[in-house]
């Protein structure tokens, strides 16, 4: 876990000493994407059970880092939505685990782009009513209705500038070599960078979140079989985790 996150790696390390986190189960997974737990109301869960809006009842302040992305192996915390909780603050307990999946060369420009905010531009250029914009949204709606995911995100990605323009705020991000290098070899889930926070990664066991992912699950994304969780805490030097696992901290 990362010093650069200290409110989150206090209170990660202060549940599980309280075996806070131990009979919770990985409540929804999702392959190629992530897992999650940290639900307390998983641990008597019935078969079938809703979870996931469980927690200790309180909530941790938001402490995005750009060194720290959504890489295979990213500790983060998981939260509300927007709507209801604007700041992005971070669940007191749930946290999910990353898998991801590798990004594809031609797949870079679209992690370039925040889509969120392309989509609030557009829609401000649309309630504009000006009749300049017509053919865009034309094409685009026409994108939409054919059914092809891949051609319609592309479409949307090319208005950047447009966007940027209409709206005098930047909807682009630039992406370090690392970044890029990560994301095309190891894989993870760019789309998440910005508005979750991740406050540490898994160093060693990658094949297991592969095999929980992997799990059958029902329409909710539980396991149909329960996956439980034990946490414990073992201080280590950073010399000494380097020496161990062979991981480099971030400079």
């Amino acid at each position: 876990m990362y010093d650069e996150t200290p409110q989150h790696k206090a209170n990660f390390i202060k549940l599980a000493k309280e075996h806070y986190f131990d009979s919770t189960l990985f409540h929804r997974v999702i392959q190629d994407f992530m897992i999650q737990g940290g639900d307390p109301d998983s641990k008597k869960a019935q078969p079938g059970q809703h979870l996931g809006m469980g927690g200790p009842g309180y909530t941790v302040p938001a402490e995005f880092n750009p060194k720290f992305f959504h890489e295979k192996g990213a500790l983060s915390a998981a939260r509300l939505s927007d709507q209801q909780n604007p700041t992005k603050a971070s669940s007191g307990s749930q946290f999910y685990i990353v898998q991801g999946s590798v990004i594809s060369n031609q797949d870079l420009d679209m992690l370039r782009v925040d889509m969120n905010k392309i989509m609030e531009g557009l829609r401000k250029m649309y309630q504009s009513q000006d009749p300049a914009f017509k053919p865009l949204f034309d094409s685009l709606n026409q994108l939409y209705a054919s059914g092809d995911q891949a051609a319609y995100n592309t479409k949307l990605a090319s208005t950047a500038s447009r966007v940027e323009k209409y709206t005098n705020s930047k909807v682009t991000r630039e992406l370090s070599p690392e970044k890029i290098k990560v994301y095309t070899t190891v894989g993870g889930s760019p789309h998440l960078d910005g508005d979750y926070t991740v406050f540490g990664k898994v160093i060693k066991g990658l094949d297991v979140i592969d095999k929980i992912a992997a799990q059958p699950r029902d329409p909710a994304d539980r396991p149909v079989q329960d996956i439980r969780i034990t946490v414990t805490v073992e201080e280590k030097s950073r010399k000494q985790i380097t020496k161990e696992y062979g991981y480099q901290y971030p400079q």
